[in-house]
């Protein structure tokens, strides 16, 4: 079934390579969407999918930035289907 998921990362998550990082894996996951850094220092991924992929994407992004990730704020919501890859946003 496919998801809509946002999620809000928070700790030292800008400026450790996470947007780029968080691109490769969600190619990798067939996940589609878009990750940005936001002016309060958060970064926020928004991403569809179907539910098993973005579960395992999720994972990947949480393990591979444990250490840089104080807290992330995790919403799931039906898709909206307008991506057509994963992308960073400026």
């Amino acid at each position: 079934m496919q998801k809509q998921v946002q999620v809000f990362y928070s700790g030292r998550v800008q400026g450790v390579g996470f947007r780029f990082t968080a691109v490769s894996l969600a190619e990798k996951s067939g996940v589609k969407g878009f990750v940005r850094n936001l002016d309060d220092g958060r970064v926020e991924v928004l991403a569809e999918a179907e539910e098993k992929n973005l579960e395992d994407f999720l994972a990947q992004v949480s393990r591979e930035f444990s250490s840089y990730i104080s807290d992330a704020q995790v919403s799931w919501s039906e898709p909206g289907g307008k991506f057509k890859q994963f992308e960073i946003r400026f």
